[in-house]
C-alpha cells in the first residue's frame, strides 16, 4: 500500500532541478522511505533500484573503485543503454551497510550528473562516522518521519476531510468530523505498517504484534553501534523505561532510577537522537527572536511516534474511551502528538521546536511551544480549560513585545481578545483545534497578518 507523503514535492523538484545532486533520504527505520522512492522511480523510464543488505547489490560498490566502471556494470546487468542515463533513476537502499558506498556518492555529482541517484538508510550518522572521505556539498539531504495527520487523512482515502483541513480558517462544520478522526490518529499513531493494518483490518486488535516488531527492530538496531557492554547497558535501560516519561523533563544522572552516570546516559541520548528514534527537546528562555536553545536546562523527551509510546504505557484501549484527549496519561499525549506533527514538516532541515521556561525559585513558568515566525517568538499553549488557567502563557505574553497567543484545544476555531491578569496586558488569543498541527506554521501566518 503506496501513502500520499507531502515530501512528494521536494522528489519532483529534485528531478528536474538544473544543479542536482545525489540524494540521500534520511530518517528512522520503517517510516517508509523505501516504499516511497519505489513508487517516485515509476516516473523513470529505467530504475535500478539496490538493497545494500545484499551481497549481490554491495558487491557492485565493493569490487569496482571507478564510478564509470560501477555505473556501467549497473546499466550491463539491467539491460539500459548508456544513452538513456537521463532517464534513469539508481536507488540505493540501506546504504548505511557500505561506507564505501556512501564515499563514492561524490563521484557520482562530479563525473556523473545526468545520472539520477538516490540513497536511503537508517542510523546513517553511525555509519558517517566510518567513512574516510564524507561528500560534504556534493550530496542533498532530505527527511522523513511517520506520516502527519494530513497524511493519515489520505491514507484512509478521507479526502473530503483533508480538504476541509487545509482551508484556513477551517469551517465550523467540520470540526467534529476532523477530531474524531484525528482522535484515531492519536491512538494508533503514524507509522506506515500500522497504519497499513489498521486500514486493512479495521481494528486496533492486531496491531501490538507490530508495535513489538517495531520497537524489537530499533532497539537490535542502535545497539549495533554501541561499543562496549556498558553502552548496550544504557541503551537498553533507556528505551526499556523511556515511555514513561513522555513529556516531561529529564536529567541524565541516575535517569529511570538507575545507577548510570550523568555522562553515560547523556551519550545514549545523544545516539538516540541521532538515530531520530527518541530526540531531546530543549528549553529556551528568549522572548525575542531568534529563539536560541539553552542544553544547560532539563530537556523533554520526544519519541518518534507516539502510537509506540501508547501501545508501551499499554494505554490505547483506556484512550478510545476519552472525548478529550488531553486527559490522557497525565495530559502528555497530545503535546507529545503535536510537536510530532511539528517536526514531520521538517522535510529539508533538522530543526527542532522548542518550548519556554522561566525559572525561578518561587515560581517556574513553561509553555508548551514557542515558534519563531518572523521578528515575534508565539507562545503555544496545549490544555483544555478556560483562559484564565493560561498561567505560563500570560507570563509570557507580559514580557514579550507583541500582543499574539495561541492555546490548542479540543474545541472548534475562534479568536478572542483577552488581557493578562496582573498588568491588563491585552492580547489576542488564537484558539486551534488539537488537529491543526500540521497547519501550524500557516495559522500563524494568517493570525498574525489578520488581527
Amino acid at each position: 500500500m503506496n501513502f500520499k507523503r507531502h515530501i512528494s514535492i521536494h522528489l519532483e523538484d529534485w528531478k528536474v532541478s538544473s544543479n542536482r545532486k545525489p540524494l540521500v533520504l534520511r530518517g528512522a527505520r520503517q517510516v517508509g522511505k523505501t516504499t516511497l522512492i519505489k513508487e517516485f522511480s515509476k516516473g523513470y523510464k529505467h530504475s535500478i533500484l539496490l538493497n545494500l543488505e545484499k551481497f549481490k547489490d554491495v558487491r557492485f560498490f565493493e569490487d569496482y573503485e571507478d564510478i564509470h566502471t560501477i555505473k556501467e556494470a549497473l546499466f550491463f546487468e539491467h539491460n539500459i543503454s548508456s544513452s538513456e542515463i537521463n532517464n534513469t533513476l539508481v536507488f540505493i537502499d540501506e546504504i548505511q551497510e557500505s561506507p564505501k558506498a556512501i564515499q563514492l556518492l561524490r563521484y557520482f555529482y562530479e563525473e556523473l550528473p545526468d545520472l539520477h541517484v538516490i540513497a536511503a538508510g537508517s542510523l546513517l550518522e553511525f555509519a558517517i562516522q566510518q567513512v574516510k572521505s564524507f561528500p560534504v556539498g556534493r550530496i542533498e539531504y532530505l527527511y522523513l518521519y511517520p506520516l502527519n495527520f494530513s497524511e493519515f487523512l489520505l491514507a484512509l482515502n478521507k479526502q473530503q476531510a483533508f480538504d476541509e483541513l487545509n482551508q484556513i480558517p477551517v469551517k465550523e462544520f467540520a470540526h467534529k468530523t476532523l477530531i474524531n478522526l484525528f482522535n484515531t490518529y492519536v491512538i494508533i499513531g503514524g507509522m506506515p505498517e500500522i497504519v497499513q493494518t489498521y486500514i486493512v483490518n479495521n481494528s486496533i486488535s492486531d496491531l501490538p504484534k507490530v508495535y513489538e516488531s517495531i520497537w524489537t527492530s530499533y532497539k537490535n538496531d542502535v545497539e549495533k553501534y554501541t561499543s562496549n557492554n556498558t553502552e548496550r547497558s544504557v541503551i537498553k535501560h533507556i528505551m526499556d523505561v523511556t515511555h514513561l516519561y513522555v513529556d516531561q523533563r529529564i536529567k541524565f544522572q541516575n535517569f529511570g532510577n538507575s545507577n548510570y552516570r550523568s555522562r553515560e546516559v547523556s551519550e545514549a541520548f545523544k545516539n538516540l537522537d541521532a538515530a531520530k528514534v527518541i530526540q531531546l527537546i530543549y528549553p529556551t528562555t528568549n522572548l525575542e527572536v531568534p529563539i536560541m536553545p539553552d542544553i544547560k536546562k532539563s530537556p523533554r523527551l520526544q519519541f518518534l511516534d507516539t502510537g509506540l509510546i501508547n501501545h508501551d504505557l499499554k494505554i490505547q484501549a483506556d484512550l478510545l474511551a476519552l472525548n478529550d484527549l488531553s486527559k490522557a496519561y497525565k495530559g502528555a499525549i497530545i503535546p507529545h502528538i503535536i510537536t510530532q506533527e511539528i517536526l514531520s514538516l521538517n522535510t529539508i532541515s533538522t530543526s527542532k521546536p522548542n518550548f519556554w521556561v522561566r525559572e525561578k525559585a518561587q515560581a517556574s513558568s513553561e509553555v508548551d511551544l514557542a515558534i519563531q515566525y518572523k521578528d515575534k517568538i508565539i507562545p503555544v499553549e496545549i490544555k483544555s480549560g478556560a483562559t484564565g488557567a493560561l498561567k505560563s502563557l500570560h507570563e509570557f505574553i507580559e514580557r514579550t513585545n507583541h500582543n499574539y497567543a495561541i492555546r490548542m484545544y479540543a474545541g472548534a476555531f475562534k479568536i478572542e481578545t483577552h488581557e493578562t491578569p496582573k498588568q491588563k496586558k491585552p492580547y489576542k488569543l488564537m484558539n486551534l483545534p488539537y488537529y491543526l498541527g500540521t497547519k501550524l506554521p500557516e495559522y500563524i501566518a494568517y493570525f498574525t497578518k489578520h488581527y
